[in-house]
C-alpha cells in the first residue's frame, strides 16, 4: 500500500472537518475525497470512521457498496464502456477489445503509463445509444472502435503536445 503524501493528508483532514456535524456525512465526505484525490485510501476511511461514530468496516462497506467509489488511484482519464444488455449486444465488447489494445491496460484498471483506466460498468441508462462509451465525464453514443480509437490517439496526442510545453 502507498504512502499518502502530507498535503493529501491534510486534504482528507479539511474534508473530514468541514462535513462533521452534517446528516450523512459518510457519503458526503467519500464523495469529497475521492473528487479531491482521485479515489479513497484507507487513511481516508479510517478518519472518516473517527470523526463520524461509525466503524471502519461500515465506511469501507459503502465504499464497497456504491460502484462510483474507488479505492485504487484511476488513470489520468478514465474510459468507462457499458456492459450492459443493449450495449453488449450492439458491441460493447469490442470497444473494450479497442481500448485494451491501444492503451495497454486491462478491464477495472489503469495502464502502466498512469494514462488510462478502462472501467467495465453496468448499465448507464443510455440504451437508445448503445453501445455507449464515457470517456472522462463525456457520453458517446453509437461509439464504434475507429471513434473510441480516434479518441485515445487525441488524447495521447495532447498528452504529447503538454509534454512539449
Amino acid at each position: 500500500m502507498e504512502r499518502l503524501t502530507a498535503a493529501a493528508l491534510k486534504q482528507i483532514d479539511s474534508i473530514v472537518e468541514k462535513h462533521v456535524g452534517e446528516p450523512g456525512p459518510v457519503i458526503v465526505m467519500l464523495h469529497d475525497v475521492q473528487n479531491e484525490l482521485g479515489y479513497i485510501p484507507f487513511e481516508a476511511m479510517d478518519k472518516i470512521a473517527k470523526a463520524t461514530g461509525v466503524s471502519a468496516a461500515e465506511v469501507f462497506g459503502v465504499v464497497n457498496f456504491y460502484a462510483q467509489f474507488t479505492t485504487v488511484p484511476k488513470g489520468k482519464h478514465v474510459i468507462n464502456v457499458c456492459l450492459g444488455t443493449a450495449c453488449y449486444v450492439k458491441g460493447s465488447q469490442a470497444l473494450i477489445d479497442e481500448v485494451i489494445a491501444q492503451t495497454g491496460t486491462q478491464i477495472n484498471s489503469t495502464s502502466e503509463d498512469g494514462l488510462f483506466s478502462l472501467d467495465a460498468t453496468r448499465c448507464v441508462g443510455a440504451c437508445g445509444l448503445a453501445p455507449v462509451a464515457i470517456i472522462d465525464g463525456k457520453v458517446i453514443g453509437l461509439c464504434t472502435p475507429t471513434i473510441i480509437a480516434d479518441e485515445i490517439k487525441r488524447i495521447k496526442d495532447e498528452e504529447k503536445e503538454l509534454l512539449k510545453a
